[in-house]
């Protein structure tokens, strides 16, 4: 730590050092990437302030600012317009194994001090800074500033804003037509499911959607009420581990129905994420929602599975391999989805669902 945060340079404000905004948020993405392989964590450093980064408006301001942060950076640290002319950006890399925490708190009175040597009083409560320590702690759910911060470089460096509307519309078109064909099936579940077992209907759920979201996953109940989640609780932290069968989901459940047996083996019990799909949490084509205590032990790698794409109702592990794929494989055929994604895959995706599902092979 001690390397990083005195390692302080005598130079002016050079604007060649800090990038666009284009290629700042593509290598942010990059080093994303590479602390999922590398493991070494980086800090990402923000600092917001339209009023003195607007070269129109910020009267010598904004040079005063971009000299403490290259004054404050080593060469090997990554500058650059998070947003143009409101937001400036630095990537601190190679952080090592020190308490990222503290180096991010390190940094912030480092930076602190430099900008309040520089600037008054004034434009000091003009300026916001804040820092993101990569690669998150998951565990603790993702806090609305981290999915933001997601979701905005998702589409900043998403170029294929057509193909999204597409898909969109795709979305919207399908799960409205479902909902509206589906209404008679709807109903004879719902009284089947109600008629079974003492409680409601649709059983709600927290997710974790798409950037770390989490939003309410419906389905059709089908377990007995107050039943005890740690049985499945356990065995999702041991398949993801490695250590289990290759069987998704567990077999002889008792806390499962007799009616939500039959619903589970034909994956009717699916059909309530429709709506889920028409309000945007999820999409028809796309990876399975996991449940939070599943993203707790999610290796670094497994989370960008929640990153690339929404959530979907069916997706390739589906009409490949369904309950039968270990887990890993599972996360790899979802990144292999989000890296080739196409309304064209999605119609071929929704056209072999229905044979994978009537087939059962790995619906329990």
């Amino acid at each position: 730590m001690s390397s990083l945060v005195s390692s302080v340079r005598s130079k002016g404000s050079s604007r060649s050092e800090f990038l666009t905004q284009e290629f700042f948020v593509r290598r942010f993405q990059l080093e994303q990437k590479r602390t999922e392989r590398s493991r070494r964590p980086f800090v990402l450093m923000l600092l917001e302030s339209t009023s003195l980064l607007d070269a129109a408006r910020a009267l010598g301001a904004r040079e005063k600012i971009l000299a403490a942060l290259s004054n404050s950076t080593r060469e090997t640290d990554i500058k650059g317009w998070y947003r143009d002319a409101s937001v400036v950006g630095v990537i601190f890399t190679e952080i090592g194994t020190t308490n990222k925490e503290s180096v991010a708190n390190t940094l912030s009175t480092k930076i602190g001090d430099l900008l309040s040597a520089m600037l008054s009083a004034e434009q000091i409560r003009q300026v916001d800074l804040s820092f993101y320590v990569f690669p998150e702690d998951w565990d603790k759910g993702g806090t609305r500033s981290d999915v933001g911060l997601h979701e905005y470089v998702a589409k900043c460096g998403n170029p294929r804003k057509i193909s999204l509307f597409a898909k969109r519309s795709l979305d919207i078109a399908g799960s409205s037509l479902a909902l509206i064909v589906g209404a008679p099936v709807f109903g004879a579940i719902a009284v089947a499911v109600k008629l079974s077992s003492k409680g409601p209907v649709l059983f709600q759920q927290q997710r974790v959607g798409q950037y770390g979201k989490r939003f309410t996953f419906l389905k059709f109940r089908s377990m007995y009420v107050a039943n005890d989640h740690a049985i499945h609780e356990e065995f999702v932290k041991t398949l993801i581990a490695g250590a289990e069968k290759p069987v998704y989901k567990l077999t002889n459940d008792p806390r499962i129905t007799p009616i939500g047996r039959f619903l589970r083996r034909t994956s009717l019990d699916e059909l309530p994420q429709f709506l889920n799909v028409l309000r945007g949490e999820m999409s028809l084509v796309g990876p399975r929602p996991p449940i939070p205590y599943e993203v707790e032990v999610y290796d670094i790698w497994h989370r960008r599975r929640l990153l690339e794409v929404k959530p979907g109702i069916t997706g390739l592990w589906q009409v490949m391999g369904r309950s039968r794929t270990k887990f890993d494989d599972m996360v790899r055929l979802d990144l292999q989805y989000a890296r080739s994604w196409s309304v064209w895959l999605d119609l071929k995706i929704l056209w072999r669902t229905p044979r994978a599902v009537f087939m059962g092979d790995g619906a329990y």
